[in-house]
């Protein structure tokens, strides 16, 4: 069955460096892919996808009639599809005003959906933003956050409702219906061979070892690093000094304050124990 496979994510969880294992994967040539030419995964809330499959300019619509449209855009596209398309996403599992899901089922594979302890996040979110963690610690917690959403300008992207971080976990991994499978960015790490032959297996790609190995090989953070500092990357923030600046598990413990940590899980504290990032005492784990 063709249809999309959602890889759906909070930003600056692992849902980049995943696509590169994927063109990696997927390619099988003998040399690392282009991170500047990615396999076919645009993100969900191209303006310029829309505006092709809808037949309309986006910017001739409100946000709500965007929202509106969008359902049955990701259908048409799933319907056209030869093979399965993967799209990146960065908004919650939500409705439309209209009751609709945003990510139909209709069009729907499954859902690969990246988790990442978010002690880290608020680091990696900050430097992303070139903001203080403060300011993204509150984004974080707010319900209403959302990205490309200010009315005075044309963002490239539509506008992304990301609801606060525990909110777009559960809206995806609960999404009713939804088959996902969840791959937490400290298994990535620590765990990759066997962590990423699983999603391969879940999306219905190889996950011989060999080729497995050469992916992660290809897609290694050093080598995402060095062709960004040789040519740049597309996706990273005009505001940031780099896309791949760490990639660590735990690089939290030298930047956050106590204040800072106790403020995140206070905010956080349910989801983040279900998926190990607490113990049972509520002590961070990575």
């Amino acid at each position: 069955m063709n249809g999309i496979i959602w890889l759906a994510s909070y930003p600056k969880s692992g849902n980049t460096w995943f696509r590169s294992f994927l063109t990696n994967l997927i390619r099988d040539v003998d040399e690392p892919a282009d991170v500047n030419e990615l396999h076919s995964t645009p993100i969900a809330s191209s303006r310029s996808m829309f505006d092709n499959a809808a037949g309309i300019e986006a910017s001739d619509l409100t946000q709500e009639e965007i929202e509106r449209f969008r359902p049955g855009v990701y259908e048409l596209i799933a319907a056209e599809a030869e093979e399965t398309v993967f799209l990146k996403v960065h908004d919650a599992y939500i409705r439309t005003a209209e009751g609709r899901r945003l990510f139909p089922e209709k069009a729907t594979k499954g859902t690969i959906y990246f988790i990442r302890n978010p002690l880290d996040v608020a680091v990696s979110l900050a430097h992303h933003s070139a903001s203080t963690v403060q300011a993204a610690i509150r984004r974080m917690a707010d319900p209403y956050h959302a990205l490309c959403s200010k009315p005075d300008r044309l963002h490239n992207q539509l506008r992304q409702r990301l609801l606060t971080w525990s909110d777009h976990v559960l809206s995806w991994v609960d999404a009713p219906g939804m088959k996902v499978h969840v791959m937490r960015y400290e298994d990535m790490k620590l765990t990759g061979p066997e962590t990423f032959a699983a999603a391969a297996r879940f999306a219905g790609l190889p996950d011989a070892p060999d080729l497995i190995e050469k992916a992660l090989k290809f897609s290694d953070f050093n080598e995402l690093q060095r062709q960004e500092k040789e040519a740049g990357f597309r996706e990273r923030s005009p505001r940031a000094e780099s896309f791949f600046r760490k990639g660590e598990v735990g690089s939290w413990r030298e930047s956050l304050t106590d204040e800072q940590v106790a403020g995140i899980i206070q905010e956080h504290r349910e989801v983040m124990h279900r998926f190990g990032y607490l113990t049972d005492e509520g002590e961070a784990v990575y």
